[in-house]
């Protein structure tokens, strides 16, 4: 029984089916919820399951429920059943039911059992940052929210392709390109007053104009812009694209994929993507109307090539092309999302900034059209972190010269804390994150504290040999887990037994900030546990001349620490068996 939820369920249909004369079949294929209530007074479980099937049964859902509890009732697994308005179904379980789950739950080869994905193909793009610098500390956010994510679903049935798209075809690149020729010339002897509003600043340019004046001496001076555009484009994106993967690398972060800008454009992949929409009779020449607000200096009625967005939801058509003929960065993005699709994803993942969120609509149009509603869209959108220290914010950083980088948080708090911190806030709300914080050896640094929960767990193991338990069982097949009676262990295990419920909810909902929440819970109610056998020598875990009480209560201990490290492999955070 190491799904309890789900065999409470099947007890809930089962009951359902006898005392209202309704298919078994039919009831089974009816999504009403299993789960536990918010508040201890309603149960430890509670159903919608009369709200769900009124229509069904034809009956209020107070009288449903009062039929469906009376059949509850001659059931061994619950102690105390009750109806709650407007027709909910609260239950009590015997303690048995905890203890069968211990029990079953420890013979597990992997404590997560949910096959949500069921084979379905995703594409998670993430990072994804312009090649114009080192990652800082706003794109660590989304680079952990994207690859826990990926982890994520992974785990649960999906066949995950991760995914960074380098923007190497646009503007940026230019303003790359001259900066990099900057920073040659200042090592050609040149002096600058002041710099482009455009420049790249920093020192992280330098190896690359220290490489061309290596092997190209001056003749870069000598080159006219596009033949120097030419040799200097290449080669510092690469540069940069390497720089990038070893931050992330560093974070403990290996992308799948990495898919150029440029090689669409080159392999005329826009144009396919456009012809297809024409195709679809989704392409048309005209006018927009004027933006909102304070209209744009340039801004002139003109005729566009337009794609009929509007028919997939959005609020306005979106243009195709710049007065120039040149492809917008919308159509750009719209060819890629075209590739993916092509590639064989049906649902893809965008981990966004906060400020993209007027890209959404318009990229879930042009999916729906480009795949006739085959494929899925979502948008994730990462608010920025603020960094502070001793409550004052930290902005500058030496070697960007304008922001702090990725690497120099590594290499101040670790991997660790960086990805545990980054997902304790759900990713739509702002996170600070505080140095100072993330370094303590306290209840009030999350990953501390749930790492700690998993140490502690080894250290008691590892006593067992001093108080003369030389047996100690690989596996708990024999164990009397009846024994395991006391209120505080059996919350440990009602919470252990939520494990599967909240991949289930992360993984539908997409928010694996769930995860570091539940650890951090998990975590919170065995240190309550440890602090009790502190207070009460009954409640040690090691009780000198009681193998059975003693060996129960590591198959607990087992467990919590098997169930914490099942959330930290997915968050990508390491398990520690000791803690300086």
């Amino acid at each position: 029984m190491s799904q309890i939820y789900s065999h409470i369920k099947e007890i809930i249909t089962k009951s359902a089916s006898v005392s209202l004369n309704l298919d078994h079949k039919t009831l089974n294929e009816i999504n009403f919820s299993v789960e536990k209530p918010n508040e201890e007074k309603n149960g430890e479980i509670s159903t919608n399951i009369s709200l769900i099937i009124q229509k069904l049964a034809k009956e209020s859902p107070l009288d449903i429920a009062n039929k469906i509890t009376l059949e509850l009732k001659k059931c061994s697994e619950f102690i105390k059943v009750e109806v709650a308005k407007p027709g909910f179904i609260n239950l009590w379980l015997d303690n048995s039911m905890w203890q069968s789950f211990l029990k079953s739950s420890l013979k597990l080869d992997d404590l997560i059992d949910c096959n949500i994905g069921n084979g379905r193909s995703v594409n998670v793009e993430y990072v994804s940052a312009n090649p114009t610098g080192p990652l800082h500390v706003g794109h660590c956010r989304g680079a952990v929210f994207g690859d826990v994510l990926s982890n994520l679903l992974q785990k649960t049935g999906h066949k995950v392709t991760k995914e960074y798209y380098i923007n190497d075809a646009g503007s940026q690149i230019k303003n790359l390109t001259n900066s990099v020729f900057i920073r040659y010339q200042e090592l050609l002897g040149e002096k600058f007053s002041e710099y482009p509003d455009d420049f790249y600043p920093g020192d992280y340019l330098m190896p690359v104009a220290q490489y061309f004046v290596s092997t190209h001496n001056t003749k870069l001076l000598e080159m006219n812009d596009e033949e120097r555009f030419s040799l200097i484009k290449p080669y510092t994106v690469n540069f940069m694209i390497n720089l990038i993967k070893e931050d992330l690398a560093a974070l403990s972060i290996n992308q799948d994929i990495f898919i150029s800008e440029q090689d669409l454009v080159n392999e005329g992949k826009i144009d396919k993507a456009i012809k297809a929409l024409e195709k679809s009779n989704l392409i048309y020449e005209g006018v927009l109307d004027p933006p909102k607000g304070k209209k744009p200096d340039d801004w002139e009625p003109r005729p566009q090539m337009l794609f009929k967005s509007t028919n997939y939801g959005d609020e306005v058509d979106r243009p195709l092309q710049k007065s120039n003929k040149e492809w917008t960065y919308f159509a750009n993005d719209i060819a890629y999302h075209f590739d993916k699709y092509k590639r064989g994803s049906t649902h893809l993942i965008d981990i966004l900034g906060a400020d993209h969120g007027g890209y959404v609509k318009r990229m879930t149009a042009a999916v729906a059209a480009l795949s006739d509603n085959k494929a899925l869209f979502t948008a994730k959108l990462c608010q920025m972190v603020k960094l502070t220290r001793d409550g004052k914010q930290v902005k500058m950083s030496k070697r960007s010269g304008e922001f702090i980088t990725l690497r120099e948080v590594i290499d101040e708090v670790g991997s660790d804390s960086i990805r545990f911190m980054m997902l304790y806030r759900k990713n739509e709300a702002p996170l600070e994150f505080d140095f100072t914080k993330v370094t303590e050896q306290s209840k009030d640094n999350p990953v501390f504290y749930v790492q700690y929960a998993h140490a502690r767990i080894s250290s008691v193991i590892n006593k067992l040999n001093e108080n003369n338990f030389k047996h100690v069982p690989s596996e708990f097949n024999n164990i009397d887990f009846a024994l395991i009676e006391n209120k505080y262990e059996l919350d440990l295990i009602k919470k252990i037994a939520d494990w599967n419920k909240v991949i289930e909810s992360a993984t539908n909902l997409q928010e694996p900030h769930r995860i570091a929440y539940y650890l951090y819970e998990l975590s919170s109610v065995f240190h309550t546990l440890w602090s009790q056998g502190k207070i009460n020598s009954n409640l040690k875990f090691i009780i000198p001349n009681n193998e059975n009480l003693t060996f129960a209560r590591i198959g607990l201990l087992t467990l919590t620490q098997r169930t914490i490290k099942s959330g930290l492999d997915l968050l990508g955070v390491s398990a520690p068996h000791e803690m300086n």
